[in-house]
């Protein structure tokens, strides 16, 4: 099953205001991280990234997760003395045992298991106006427009293999600590939140975490002004909400090179970055690719 980030305006009708509207207050300030070889940090749960060794070979193996009907290509870092697949699990994943299919040079296949520790996230219960929730049926039209295109451009897997994982934060400032967060709007339960939200004036300069090409640019119901990045191998980065992108798909930008500015276009209260990391389609929190 697909997962669908839930500030991109890809979720079903019934999580609809699940990572948009009110931003969390700020836990603590980010600073950029040095460029580094680092990889991002294991968290085995719902939201995090597992690494699982896959041995020795002269040629990388080639690895699988399923997800539905799908079988969806991992990122495969390392060299010919130790690889490893990089998994990035889903909010909505239960936990337990899980695993990946793994293809040798050869052809021949096997798998290996991993566990899932389970993680509570936060829980926001919210009163609303019955007329905030649902959408208008132009409105109905607009996402489900935008949600097939931008499932789209969350399949894209593409080489050369990121360089470095460690990623510099795209923008100064204070960031919530809403990855994971569900919100209850009037009893009913919505997707969890699936980026970051850092909190900057309007204008303030957004800038690439990594190397990366343009793979999309576009003005969505929910994420307003939004910018996606390919940085190769299925990592791929968003940011929403912005008041100006400077980019147009197909340019590709160095690490800290202009993307956009900080903005509160689309469905939210106030100026600031929703910035989000996804892995094999799979939105998992930002902070494992930033220095601790």
């Amino acid at each position: 099953m697909l997962t669908l980030p839930s500030c991109l305006s890809l979720h079903r009708r019934t999580a609809l205001l699940g990572a948009v509207g009110l931003l969390v207050l700020p836990a603590a300030p980010l600073r950029a991280a040095a460029p580094s070889q680092a990889w991002p940090r294991t968290l085995v749960v719902p939201g995090g990234v597992a690494q699982l060794p896959l041995g020795p070979g002269t040629v990388r193996p080639v690895a699988h997760l399923r997800q539905g009907e799908h079988d969806v290509p991992l990122l495969v870092v390392g060299d010919a003395l130790e690889w490893t697949a990089l998994v990035g699990i889903a909010l909505a994943t239960a936990p337990g045992p899980a695993q990946i299919t793994v293809r040798a040079a050869d052809g021949s296949t096997r798998t290996v298991t991993f566990a899932v520790a389970p993680k509570r996230y936060s829980e926001q219960r919210l009163k609303v106006a019955p007329g905030t929730v649902d959408l208008s049926p132009e409105d109905q039209a607009r996402f489900e427009h935008e949600r097939a295109h931008q499932a789209q451009v969350m399949a894209t897997f593409s080489t050369p293999l990121p360089a470095a994982l460690a990623m510099q934060v795209p923008v100064p400032g204070r960031r919530s600590s809403s990855f994971g967060l569900r919100r209850v709007f009037n009893g009913q339960a919505r997707n969890p939140h699936s980026g970051m939200d850092i909190a900057a004036p309007t204008g303030t300069p957004v800038t690439a975490p990594l190397p990366g090409r343009v793979i999309d640019v576009g003005d969505y119901f929910f994420n307003g002004n939004t910018v996606w990045l390919d940085h190769g191998g299925g990592l791929l980065t968003m940011y929403c909400h912005l008041s100006a992108t400077d980019v147009q798909p197909g340019d590709v930008l160095q690490t800290s090179q202009r993307l956009g500015a900080v903005g509160a276009t689309g469905r939210v209260t106030g100026p600031h970055l929703h910035w989000g990391v996804m892995l094999n389609r799979t939105m998992v929190d930002p902070a494992l690719f930033l220095a601790a």
